[in-house]
């Protein structure tokens, strides 16, 4: 039997568990994209699909809405692949292994890809099914939106005739977002140089952080391990004299980093009380940042194992301070908080990948805001740190804010239902979070957006999980949207 063989609404379950036996990360969608053009093909559904895996799907008004304006449904295929250690899986090859928790469904030891494959288990419920009543669909996948939105930046919407979109791509039910910021991806290097040493090498973890999602939770002060990480080297190198062979940490660059890890080598012998002096100094950081953030990272660790001696490849002592000097100055977290909205981010960026490769060290950022040139203005900062240090900054996935439409009969509509269907009035809000209405806005004069979705929680974290009760709930307002949509 299936996980979610007893799950309400079933057809939309079924298609969710169906999408999460497919492997389809950021930058591996082919066969989710391959498997949505079959679905379309089964069904007689006249489809399209571009060369950077984007599906289009298309069906006709249900008899009595053949003169209503079509609606876009709207969601992406890719999802964030992150899992605890102790879990085996290969996200390239790989599905989830799905269980029911209480409300909740969830995904053992992984990211459950609630964002954004409820979207398309939605969407493909709706197109299935002949007996609901809907306006002509068109409905819109796409590709590596987790990744700096680029499948919405690539695709050609001029055969779509519709002037209202449903984005099903947001994680709390009864928010509707109306505009959201614009972001970039900004990969920094710096050029690295080696030599060989002999020594001693440990190695070192800082682990157990909540994570989370750079966007929506940027603001929640969860710990960054890579800049904490920084922070405890900075702190060795002033009791110690060591090199450093391998450093890095993070997944995702639209992730905050649960866990970063570092070796460091030293060249003397490591004697009983040089060995006690490095765990004091370890521990003694780790009471510190408990300390700092026992309310959002209680379970913040750090990891010290001996690895015994040899002879590796380290960094030279200048490419490690030029190294560090980043980590521990580099800009970082919530910059700006709106002026306008009160309590919103209005930019930030997070650092989310740091990889330390032969010729480079690279940090991968994603630089968010609904201001266009404060987006810039942060960018620029980060590029010039950079060059005085001798490095680079290439930057990719540039996308617009999505700005707020005073005017919008959707929302006024969506508005009246949600609160004829649940007794109250939803919250209309504005998102940090980058969101795909943006670019579609971009390309379609006039578009009417609203984004929403049912509760998602820890989204971009192997703890997601995702309400059964809410789903069951956006499924009645999505149907009961399109019923009145006439």
């Amino acid at each position: 039997m299936r996980v979610c063989e007893q799950l309400k609404p079933r057809k939309v379950f079924a298609y969710f568990e169906e999408i999460c036996k497919i492997p389809h990360g950021s930058g591996n969608t082919k066969e989710i994209s391959d498997y949505c053009v079959d679905f379309a093909k089964t069904h007689n559904l006249r489809w399209m699909q571009d060369n950077k895996n984007n599906v289009i799907i298309f069906k006709d008004a249900s008899k009595g809405y053949e003169n209503s304006e079509p609606i876009i449904l709207q969601g992406h295929m890719d999802m964030v692949c992150e899992k605890d250690d102790y879990i085996e899986i290969d996200f390239e090859k790989n599905g989830l292994s799905l269980y029911i928790e209480g409300d909740f469904l969830k995904a053992k030891g992984s990211t459950l890809g609630g964002d954004d494959g409820i979207a398309l288990a939605y969407a493909l419920a709706i197109l299935e099914d002949d007996t609901i009543l809907h306006p002509p669909l068109e409905v819109v996948f796409t590709v590596d939106e987790e990744i700096g939105m680029l499948g919405a930046n690539d695709i050609d919407l001029s055969m779509l005739k519709g002037k209202k979109l449903l984005n099903i791509d947001s994680d709390k039910e009864g928010i509707f977002f109306t505009s959201c910021a614009g972001g970039l991806q900004a990969d920094c290097h710096l050029p690295i140089l080696w030599t060989k040493e002999e020594g001693t090498y440990y190695e070192i973890k800082i682990t157990g952080l909540h994570g989370g999602h750079s966007g929506s939770e940027i603001h929640k002060e969860y710990g960054n391990a890579i800049v904490l990480l920084g922070r405890l080297l900075n702190r060795l190198r002033k009791e110690f004299s060591f090199s450093v062979e391998t450093i890095y940490g993070g997944l995702k660059d639209n992730a905050i980093p649960r866990e970063a890890i570092c070796t460091i080598c030293f060249k003397q012998d490591v004697s009983d009380t040089l060995e006690k002096k490095l765990s004091d100094q370890i521990f003694s950081f780790r009471q510190e940042l408990q300390k700092e953030y026992h309310v959002t990272d209680s379970k913040i660790e750090i990891l010290c194992g001996k690895q015994g001696a040899k002879v590796s490849d380290v960094l030279t002592s200048d490419s490690f301070f030029k190294i560090l000097f980043m980590l521990r100055t580099m800009p970082w977290g919530v910059q700006h908080m709106s002026m306008d909205i009160e309590n919103l981010v209005e930019t930030s960026l997070n650092p989310g990948i740091m990889k330390l490769e032969k010729e480079y060290f690279s940090l991968c950022f994603t630089v968010r805001s609904s201001v266009t040139s404060r987006k810039y203005e942060v960018t620029e900062r980060l590029s010039l740190f950079t060059e005085f240090l001798g490095g680079e900054t290439i930057i990719s996935g540039d996308y617009p804010a999505w700005e707020y439409k005073s005017d919008s009969s959707m929302r006024e509509l969506i508005t009246e239902i949600y609160q004829e269907l649940f007794q109250e009035e939803p919250k209309i809000q504005a998102i940090h979070a980058g969101l795909e209405c943006g670019i579609f806005s971009g390309k379609i004069k006039d578009l009417d957006c609203i984004s929403f979705g049912p509760n998602n929680y820890d989204i971009h974290t192997p703890k997601e999980r995702l309400s059964i009760s809410s789903t069951e709930r956006v499924w009645k307002l999505i149907l009961e949207f399109l019923k009145r949509s006439k």
